[in-house]
């Protein structure tokens, strides 16, 4: 399996990849966001040339667990994303808290905060992608 994983902002994507075992995600880059479709595009052309089999996506539900704007947006990118992928598989993954943690990893990696800035979005997406693979491995395991 070759995953993807998206952290969907306003503003940016950050993206990271699962290694070619399968085991570990690892931060990519950080996509400028130019609209739904033109960022599918985008994604399009990273699944070809890493040949991905699956993109997991954040949503950032609200601390009740209900899908609030910010959800309902990202639902929408799923659904335009969906029809530029297709075959490839979404799956959507709970990123509350992940950007406070992907900031707790780059400080405890002493990065400085300019540099933090500019990569949080993709260490974000790298866990977000990591926790699906853990739980996904998990579910696989336990048949």
């Amino acid at each position: 399996m070759r995953a993807l994983g998206l952290d969907v902002g306003s503003k940016t994507i950050g993206i990271a990849l699962v290694d070619e075992a399968g085991i570990a995600a690892h931060p990519h880059s950080v996509l400028a966001r130019v609209g739904n479709s033109g960022d599918a595009v985008a994604i399009v052309a990273l699944t070809k040339q890493h040949g991905v089999t699956d993109i997991v996506v954040g949503m950032p539900y609200e601390l009740s667990g209900k899908v609030g704007h910010r959800g309902r947006q990202v639902q929408h990118f799923i659904k335009v994303l969906e029809a530029a992928v297709a075959p490839i598989k979404i799956h959507e993954q709970d990123e509350r808290f992940t950007t406070a943690e992907a900031e707790r990893v780059l400080i405890d990696a002493d990065v400085s905060r300019a540099k933090r800035k500019d990569v949080i979005d993709q260490q974000a997406a790298a866990l977000i992608l990591q926790t699906w693979l853990d739980a996904y491995r998990n579910r696989t395991e336990s048949r």
